[in-house]
């Protein structure tokens, strides 16, 4: 069963904090390469940050020093721990597993998706 779970979204003055939480099933967890992607209003998804299967962490320039992967094994939760955000930092943020480690691939799984507002 697939299942992706977000939280931790919100609003939040410029120069907080946020942690971005994404429960994942334990096939999900283990078979996949796991990450945060975000989209804002008129604008196209970008990728935020992603884990790899070998733990390899790859940012977007924009967010590399800001954000933060991390992956609790027991519980199954990718964490993206955002730092000194910004007005443009506002989106809406979705966490997705790629079985095959392809972004771009028709068989990835999303979630739901979890505002950051940010003023």
């Amino acid at each position: 069963h697939v299942q992706l779970v977000e939280s931790g979204g919100g609003s939040v003055q410029a120069g907080g904090s946020l942690r971005l939480s994404c429960a994942a099933s334990r096939y999900m967890y283990d078979n996949g390469c796991m990450g945060w992607f975000r989209q804002a209003p008129g604008k196209e998804r970008e990728g935020v940050a992603t884990i790899d299967t070998d733990g390899s962490t790859r940012y977007a320039d924009s967010v590399k020093g800001q954000f933060t992967l991390s992956k609790d094994n027991v519980e199954n939760t990718l964490y993206l721990q955002m730092n000194s955000l910004k007005p443009e930092d506002s989106a809406m943020y979705y966490c997705a597993v790629s079985p095959s480690c392809t972004w771009g691939a028709s068989n990835n799984y999303w979630g739901q998706g979890t505002q950051v507002t940010v003023s």
